[in-house]
């Protein structure tokens, strides 16, 4: 009997090894922040042979095999990937839509799936919704990059009763379409648009906006921590069950496009109290943002 078993089991062994697959994460640099995501992964992905590789020492694309599941961790990956049209499928990280309209245009690589790191704009505009219910005008900057978004915010803002007031903002160092923009709405929407919302610019938004008592939404985390009211994000156990589905998958099967499905709300109580507005509950904003989402 156990001669027998042992015999069953040699069988059956190939066929369990089929699952596993071999998945090669890409970065321009080593950083600690990339090492434990791909540790992270390989703790999920136990049953595969998960590994970090430096772009600088990868072969080009089409010198890898079909079946590698290709994971993008930066841009330096992403220019690695598009340098060669052939190659394995790969899935694009820490890509923004803006990042990806300056970078792509209008072309999408039909090997790449692009997960986007900005949060949706629709779901930017149902936050402040929920948390000013009062607002009605939300005033919008763009640049020469992130133009392509507002059809979109207007269909959205329209479904939930909002107006988009847009204003373009060709040279950042002037402040006439912020104060501008501020003197004809009642809530400024942050794009993700590094070009106008970075750094240099924060101080000048953020002060600008509280001095009409006015609250911004976004357009990242960081800019809560900096002095925005609240922002939607996605954390690394967001995108890590992201990665999980997907590569249970055939790339055959994998979207052009996705966004977490899962998401969480970060908010500034110190602003929301200069404000005048109630305590954020992180938790209970993200639960009624999730009922309000489109179902696929």
């Amino acid at each position: 009997m156990v001669r027998m078993l042992r015999l069953l089991l040699l069988c059956l062994w190939p066929l369990g090894s089929l699952s596993a697959s071999e998945i090669l994460l890409l970065g321009g640099e080593d950083q600690p922040g990339i090492r434990s995501f791909v540790e992270a992964l390989q703790a999920r992905r136990g049953h595969d042979q998960v590994r970090f590789q430096r772009v600088a020492q990868a072969p080009r694309p089409s010198q890898l095999k079909n079946d590698l599941r290709l994971v993008l961790l930066d841009s330096a990956a992403m220019d690695w990937r598009l340098a060669d049209a052939s190659g394995p499928p790969a899935l694009a990280m820490r890509i923004s839509r803006v990042q990806a309209e300056r970078r792509l245009g209008k072309s999408r690589p039909a090997f790449l799936t692009l997960l986007w790191s900005d949060p949706p704009v629709q779901r930017q505009l149902r936050l402040a919704r929920y948390l000013l219910p009062q607002a009605q005008r939300v005033g919008v900057l763009y640049g020469e990059h992130s133009h392509f978004l507002l059809d979109e915010l207007r269909e959205a803002a329209h479904s939930l009763g909002l107006e988009i007031v847009a204003q373009a903002w060709p040279d950042p160092r002037d402040s006439r379409p912020l104060q501008h923009l501020l003197g004809h709405s009642d809530v400024l929407l942050g794009l993700d648009d590094p070009e106008l919302y970075n750094s240099k610019t924060a101080k000048n938004l953020l002060l600008s906006s509280y001095g009409r008592q006015m609250a911004m939404i976004g357009p990242n985390a960081g800019f809560v921590r900096a002095g925005a009211l609240a922002s939607t994000y996605s954390d690394q156990e967001d995108w890590l069950a992201v990665l999980d589905q997907l590569l249970d998958q055939p790339p055959a099967r994998w979207p052009r496009s996705l966004y977490p499905q899962h998401y969480g709300v970060n908010g500034n109580q110190q602003v929301a109290r200069a404000l005048g507005l109630e305590p954020i509950d992180p938790t209970a904003t993200a639960k009624a943002l999730a009922e309000g989402e489109p179902t696929p």
